[in-house]
């Protein structure tokens, strides 16, 4: 198997990561694929804070505006996309940087969550029961249950590899092959460098209520309307922030001003567990460039010696 390189960068909302990725992409021949699950789907840019084609300064951009706001979006596509893309840019002698801040994507796809060819849609809430069951028993127990179904993809499975471990478990239960069965299991290893951003909690969520602001000002309510009347309140791309606290207001059922601060309060809870994921489950670079942003060149310099 060959390592492909792969930079990321990864920390919650508001907090700096486009305009990092540009700086980098520009310095170390970069192509940025986004690891964001709302940037997806066309139509939505203020709210979900898109680049738009104007701001890319040049920079190839990919996993923007590929789906319609009915279509889902699962992690498993992302993973499946994003591995494809990872090769082409490789191929063309770039260097991948993936841009965003939804942790589980990121982690999957660095933990080699694979999805066979021939995997259903994820069975969300048998993957949730292992997930508690670990919470309680350990990593290792739920290992050892994969171990009793599948022992080949087992022995190729730290035990602590619960995000796999997991999958296998699922893949297994959705499909009902076995993991180690799938065609494809080669891929690429990842030799990924994570640089997280971060901030002053209090600076962080000033930034957050800020950017709603923007967004309003730039035209946010009439975009979530667009997206209530194309049915948002049963889609999959109307649970996304900054449209759906928005959808009770359409209905006569709220004012606009709570509706809005709701979206405020929505953004700092979710910027707080995005801070705690990557905290937990992913091992990262930690840097606060908004506080200090002499700490850019020191980004520069392990990403040049990640690099060599």
């Amino acid at each position: 198997m060959t390592t492909k390189k792969v930079l990321l960068i990864a920390g919650p909302t508001a907090v700096g990561k486009t305009a990092l990725s540009l700086q980098l992409a520009k310095k170390f021949n970069g192509e940025i694929i986004s690891g964001d699950s709302m940037q997806v789907y066309r139509h939505l840019d203020i709210g979900t804070a898109k680049v738009l084609p104007a701001e890319r300064a040049g920079i190839p951009h990919y996993l923007i505006d590929i789906k319609a706001v009915p279509e889902r979006f699962t992690v498993a596509e992302f993973v499946s996309r994003a591995t494809d893309l990872i090769n082409q840019i490789q191929a063309r002698g770039k260097l991948p940087i993936i841009v965003g801040g939804t942790g589980f994507y990121l982690q999957s796809l660095l933990a080699g969550y694979q999805f066979g060819a021939t995997a259903t849609d994820p069975d969300l809430t048998y993957r949730q029961t292992w997930f508690d069951y670990a919470a309680v028993h350990g990593a290792p127990a739920v290992w050892q249950e994969l171990q009793a179904i599948d022992p080949t993809a087992a022995a190729n499975i730290a035990p602590q590899n619960l995000v796999r471990v997991v999958r296998a478990l699922e893949y297994w239960h959705t499909s009902g092959q076995l993991f180690s069965d799938q065609k494809d299991q080669a891929t690429a290893t990842l030799d990924a460098l994570t640089v997280c951003l971060t901030a002053n909690r209090t600076l962080l969520y000033e930034r957050i209520n800020q950017r709603v602001d923007q967004m309003v000002t730039a035209g946010l309510v009439t975009e979530a309307k667009w997206l209530y009347d194309q049915g948002g309140t049963t889609l999959p791309a109307g649970k996304g922030i900054g449209y759906h606290e928005l959808f009770p207001y359409f209905a006569g059922e709220s004012e606009l001003a709570p509706a809005i601060e709701k979206i405020k309060q929505d953004s700092r809870h979710y910027a707080k567990r995005q801070l705690t994921w990557f905290r937990n489950k992913m091992t990262v670079n930690w840097y606060n460039l908004l506080e200090n942003p002499d700490e850019q060149e020191l980004i520069e310099k392990q990403v040049a010696s990640w690099l060599t």
